[in-house]
């Protein structure tokens, strides 16, 4: 995973691809959470496969109901999704980086807009994680419980989101690694 702040090739500072890396990035050291755990429940919850990376990232526009996820290829499609699906009576809905549920977070966001927004979705998610944590006293369980109260639940989801985590931090090492190798060899140069 690339350090937040870096780009994959072809990205734009504005790419779908880099929204969520970045809230979760700013979002963690804001909040003096562990490095790459909310970004590790990012990719848990929205995660898709990018090529140009050779990683699942985490997408902005993904809308879970009705038991199906869906990717969209924007923040208004995703937004017409929602209402289309409210529409239709369904309230079991989540939205965003994070899946904030809509139904159980009814107060979360002053609108679809806002709760598509990956600042304002992963600052909400943050603040429950936190949450759940002072509650829980553990970051273990609190990972478990973001996902579901019940245990059986919230066990399988935990592993998912804990391989995740350890992905992320081994991908962040080897890319640290490199950046300072490539810097020992340019100062290398410079000397010569």
């Amino acid at each position: 995973m690339a350090l937040p702040g870096s780009l994959a090739a072809g990205e734009t500072p504005d790419s779908p691809w880099t929204l969520c890396r970045e809230a979760t990035g700013q979002a963690e050291q804001a909040r003096n959470l562990p490095p790459h755990l909310l970004t590790a429940i990012a990719r848990t919850e929205s995660g898709r496969w990018h090529a140009d990376s050779s990683e699942t990232l985490a997408w902005p526009w993904t809308v879970m109901a009705e038991g199906k996820g869906r990717f969209l290829p924007s923040k208004a499609a995703a937004i017409d999704t929602v209402r289309q699906l409210q529409a239709r009576g369904v309230r079991n809905i989540d939205v965003g980086c994070m899946q904030v549920n809509l139904h159980h977070h009814a107060t979360a966001f002053a609108s679809l807009e806002a709760a598509f927004d990956p600042q304002v979705n992963v600052a909400y998610a943050a603040d429950f994680l936190v949450a759940l944590r002072e509650e829980a006293r553990s970051w273990t369980r609190a990972v478990g419980q973001y996902h579901s109260r019940q245990a059986i639940r919230g066990n399988g989801y935990r592993a998912k989101v804990f391989k995740a985590w350890r992905e992320a931090r081994h991908r962040a090492n080897r890319t640290r690694q490199a950046a300072l190798k490539a810097a020992r060899e340019a100062e290398k140069n410079s000397d010569s």
